[in-house]
């Protein structure tokens, strides 16, 4: 009989809700808007944690869109950052509450699907429209 969850799945659940409380202080501090953390990915060995993240940072709508998209990528290269800055204190906060024999090296790297699947609906939508607007 197999598992339904390896190991390396729970700890990185276990690992995505504690880091989810831990970093909320140190984002909301530099105010860099709302992280959240999408997905855990754990090496087989527990030894590297590569962390996803998204952000509704500070973006500005009444500027122009491509300026709009130009902030974006500021405030998520200012997160990624100030994540991986801190990646040693939120490793070291972590050992804390984990009872594993080593807690996980954190790599925070952006993820992008969330935009990827706003691309496509809009691509869809605009279909859809120009679809309606020819009938």
């Amino acid at each position: 009989m197999t598992r339904e969850f390896s190991r390396s799945q729970r700890v990185g659940d276990q690992l995505q809700k504690e880091l989810a409380s831990i970093i909320r202080a140190p984002v909301q501090d530099a105010g860099l808007g709302l992280v959240t953390i999408s997905a855990v990915n754990l090496s087989t060995d527990l030894a590297y944690a590569k962390i996803f993240v998204t952000c509704l940072g500070k973006g500005h709508p009444e500027s122009d869109p491509l300026e709009n998209n130009r902030d974006d990528a500021s405030d998520r290269a200012e997160v990624l950052a100030m994540l991986n800055g801190h990646a040693v204190q939120f490793r070291h906060q972590l050992s804390k509450i984990f009872t594993t024999r080593t807690v996980p090296k954190l790599q925070f790297i952006f993820d992008e699907s969330l935009e990827r699947a706003n691309k496509l609906t809009s691509l869809i939508d605009s279909l859809h429209s120009e679809e309606i607007d020819s009938h």
